[in-house]
């Protein structure tokens, strides 16, 4: 049976990543960051990295990971998510760490133990957008050399390591090598920036030669963990505008003692509820294998993506004026929120896989 509730460690894990951010990530500093070009928080990144080693959550021992399980990962993303937090973590140390996992080779295992320190971030080179299943024709391989380009590739700003694929395999290419050229994007979340990578006979490294394995698998985890960090996000939106309309008083009397505000904000709150269920279901099934992973990933994409939303655009709302302005940080949560509703598949895509895996038909 499925385990919802956070155990003791997970508990104490949540406590120290919350801690080191509410040290190192205010939201002050994080909207100074994103008017610069320089979105990334690299100090940040080292922190959770060296000081906390969370980069090899994912990552055996013998190949110098911490060999814990996706449950710990979630609790991490739900934190980093409740502080959009400018790091490549979803990317790096979860998908592109994810696709490695399945990767026979010498050349799959150093590189899985460079993400585990932290000191490399991979970056697989697949659209923002793009969903497992999908088949990858952008790039080809010829004689070694890779040829073509990717866009809306999120975080490639920060990449050491692109992981790319092809019709012949998956390959990794180094970003500071001639060939590989990574130009920013206009993006609508600058806490997670999008970027196109283009490659000119770049070299690479052979990974695998099943790359639909490889890219699925790590599609399916960024989904379904995906889903703890949009449970952070809507877990700061509710608390904050309780907080808010607590505070903030009308005709003498707080505001958030008026019903319709009451019966919004329960609204709400119902949701999450029910989206952490869903996201600690996705993140045990990943972790055991137990409960269809595939079925879980959809299932809790389908239901935390468009709750993330609501919950963004209902702050908003009831901050009023507040939540209109530059100086707020409510901004960066609705477009992490609207961003992440269409990263690894739309709410409907999710849909549509679940009524295919449960042979449920159309009407």
């Amino acid at each position: 049976m499925t385990d919802l509730l956070y155990s003791e460690e997970e508990e104490a894990l949540r406590s120290a990543v919350r801690g080191l951010l509410a040290d190192h990530c205010d939201a002050a500093a994080v909207i100074a960051r994103c008017e610069t070009d320089q979105p990334h928080d690299r100090e940040l990144w080292k922190a959770l990295t060296d000081g906390m080693g969370l980069a090899g959550l994912l990552v055996p021992e013998e190949l110098g990971g911490q060999g814990a399980a996706h449950r710990e990962a979630a609790v991490v993303l739900e934190e980093l998510g409740r502080a959009v937090a400018p790091v490549p973590y979803l990317t790096s140390a979860v998908v592109a760490t994810e696709a490695l996992l399945v990767c026979d080779g010498d050349a799959a295992a150093e590189l899985l133990t460079a993400l585990a320190s932290g000191r490399t971030v991979g970056v697989l080179a697949v659209p923002l957008s793009a969903a497992a299943g999908q088949t990858f024709t952008d790039v080809r391989e010829e004689g070694g050399a890779l040829h073509g380009s990717v866009t809306g590739v999120a975080d490639a700003a920060a990449a050491d390591v692109l992981l790319v694929p092809t019709a012949a395999g998956l390959f990794a290419a180094d970003v500071a090598q001639d060939g590989v050229t990574v130009t920013a994007q206009t993006s609508l979340d600058p806490t997670r920036p999008l970027a196109t990578v283009t490659f000119d006979a770049a070299r690479a490294r052979a990974l695998t030669s099943d790359t639909d394995l490889a890219v699925r698998m790590g599609l399916r985890a960024g989904a379904g963990l995906l889903a703890s960090e949009q449970l952070g996000l809507a877990e700061w939106c509710l608390t904050e505008t309780v907080r808010h309309t607590k505070e903030r008083h009308q005709f003498n009397r707080p505001v958030g003692s008026f019903q319709a505000l009451k019966h919004r904000l329960a609204q709400v709150w119902l949701e999450v509820v029910n989206t952490r269920a869903a996201a600690r279901h996705a993140a045990d099934a990943l972790a055991t294998g137990s409960d269809e992973p595939n079925l879980a990933s959809a299932l809790a994409q389908a239901y935390a993506a468009p709750v993330a939303v609501h919950a963004a655009e209902e702050a908003l709302q009831l901050h009023g004026g507040i939540g209109m302005t530059w100086e707020h940080p409510l901004h960066l949560y609705l477009k992490r929120a609207k961003a992440d509703s269409i990263a690894f598949g739309t709410a409907g895509r999710h849909r549509d896989e679940l009524a295919a895996l449960l042979d449920l038909q159309a009407p």
